[in-house]
């Protein structure tokens, strides 16, 4: 099972990672978006842990390409802002099945994730 974390902070995408390894999960970091498409074409993916506020590149982009590409992964969208607080983010992307604060506790994130891992 491969989860795919595309997050520009790095601490935060090793402090999910290494949850998620723990829990027996292939994980892949990117930073940017052309990193996430790259392991996106070369890995079954099942969720994708994507942070809306890319320092590099579109996070819809990631979502929409995952979404072509890969139609079973699922997307969890992680953010610090308001950015569609209204829940219009599972109008506009058809694979988002969560939308959580990147200040959320890594095990309550973990514990998604892996329930949405081991679904697929």
């Amino acid at each position: 099972m491969h989860v795919l974390i595309v997050e520009s902070r790095e601490e935060l995408a090793s402090s999910w990672a290494d949850r998620l390894r723990q829990a027996g999960i292939t994980v892949h970091v990117t930073h940017t978006q052309e990193c996430a498409v790259r392991v996106l074409c070369a890995h079954r993916i099942q969720v994708v842990m994507l942070d809306l506020m890319l320092d590099d590149g579109s996070a819809l982009a990631v979502a929409d390409f995952a979404a072509f590409r890969q139609p079973w992964a699922k997307v969890v969208f992680l953010t610090d802002t308001a950015v569609f607080s209204d829940g219009s983010i599972f109008t506009h992307c058809q694979n988002a099945c969560g939308y959580f604060a990147t200040s959320t506790p890594v095990n309550d994130l973990a514990t998604i994730v892996e329930h949405y891992v081991r679904a697929a």
